[in-house]
């Protein structure tokens, strides 16, 4: 980008990614090759132009909270230019853990734009993603364009070795059913044919109880399930877990078939 009134530039962050999340903001060949070269090794690309070191700082702090300071490299300056009011704010919102489930893609924020491009699993996400954006910016003179491409056979080979079945667990606790150990027995060998590859394990709950005892009881029944599989065989290292608790229902909450659907284990091929 070559624009000679500084003050007519506007202010600019672009997320690069492989199998994370990483941010930059690239105005130059050589700063893309930079990001690219940092994303490929797995590094969270922070860098472009923002207007004040309040900005930077606040970016950065998000990123570093999302996916660890020891991955994240700054790249990111300041100087003067032009950026909507409140800008720092909506970049924050959109820098959502969510963005995880981006391969292979990017996210520039160049002033009231949005763009998100890459590889999602299913149109399911796609939709998600975009609404999700779109939600928290909650302003509309933002603009959100869709880059995003459905399609990952990995991910779809573990969604069809667990469609229809559950990883059950016993009433209000972390302990595994025997018919929740044969579908993980049952999953192993299909987890072996991704030797090298990461996953997460996220589990969720319904909406009964209180918000804070569901997140920790979905953490703590995504560890089981990684502690069950590690002793199978696959390497832990290649587990990360989540818990989301009650936050992101299948169904409503307002039937026990709906509360059934909600609680659930996911698997999700990260790289």
């Amino acid at each position: 980008m070559r624009i000679t009134d500084l003050h007519l530039r506007r202010a600019a962050v672009v997320a690069a990614f492989t199998a994370c999340l990483g941010v930059s903001a690239q105005d130059s060949p050589a700063a893309a090759a930079s990001a690219a070269a940092a994303t490929a090794s797995g590094k969270v690309v922070v860098g472009g132009v923002v207007p004040d070191e309040a900005t930077r700082a606040a970016i950065l702090a998000r990123v570093r909270e999302l996916y660890g300071a020891d991955r994240v490299v700054d790249q990111l300056g300041v100087d003067k230019l032009a950026a909507p009011p409140n800008w720092a704010q909506h970049v924050r919102s959109v820098l959502d853990p969510d963005l995880k489930q981006v391969t292979q893609g990017q996210l520039r924020i160049a002033g009231n734009v949005v763009e998100v491009s890459g590889n999602v699993d299913s149109e399911a996400i796609r939709t998600q993603l975009l609404g999700q954006i779109a939600t928290q910016l909650n302003n509309p003179t933002y603009t959100v364009r869709d880059g995003l491409r459905v399609g990952a056979p990995s991910q779809q080979l573990l969604d069809s070795a667990l469609a229809q079945r559950t990883i059950a667990f016993e009433v209000g606790n972390a302990t595994l059913t025997p018919a929740g150990t044969k579908v993980l027995d049952d999953l192993v060998p299909v987890l072996h044919k991704f030797s090298g590859r990461r996953f997460e394990i996220v589990g969720h709950t319904d909406d009964s109880g209180s918000r804070e005892s569901n997140v920790a009881l979905s953490a703590a029944r995504a560890a089981a399930v990684k502690t069950y599989l590690a002793a199978k065989g696959i390497p832990p290292a290649d587990i990360v877990t989540s818990g989301a608790g009650p936050d992101r229902p299948l169904a409503p909450n307002n039937t026990a078939d709906g509360r059934a659907r909600n609680r659930r284990i996911e698997f999700r091929v990260l790289a």
